[in-house]
């Protein structure tokens, strides 16, 4: 691999705890929400900040595919990543899947369609997830 870019961020305190980049561009309290037995209400926790990173990166796929598609991404374009966490079938530990919602506004069909398709062969999330995860996608 080519390296292109570097970045590190660190954790304390588990789910509920704290997490920051070494720049200190992102730094965030997190909070257990209350499905897994934590307290909820302020902070974030990994699922939404996967969730966050997944839909910006996966955005950013069908932005690079359009361009040398000749294919225009209107600014108004959405990915919407819902993620789910879950206990795994082989009762081992846990395990995530992920839907994600995509809303091409103005774009054709076929285009749509073909920007998701080749997106999903340029995102890093998506190359990183596959046959790991359970990842949908949907045109909205």
């Amino acid at each position: 691999m080519e390296v292109l870019y570097t970045t590190t961020g660190s954790a304390t305190g588990g789910r509920d705890g704290h997490a920051a980049t070494a720049d200190g561009s992102l730094d965030v309290k997190l909070t257990a929400p209350k499905e897994l037995g934590g307290p909820g209400g302020e902070g974030t926790n990994p699922e939404q900040l996967f969730a966050c990173g997944y839909s910006a990166c996966f955005l950013g796929a069908m932005q690079f595919v359009g361009g040398q598609e000749g294919i225009k991404v209107p600014a108004e374009t959405r990915v919407t990543a819902t993620v789910s966490l879950g206990k795994r079938d082989d009762g081992q530990g846990f395990a995530i899947g992920v839907d994600l919602s995509v809303e091409l506004p103005g774009v054709e069909s076929a285009d749509a369609e073909k920007l998701v398709e080749k997106a999903h062969v340029v995102c890093p999330y998506s190359y990183a997830t596959q046959g790991n995860i359970d990842v949908t996608t949907t045109l909205a």
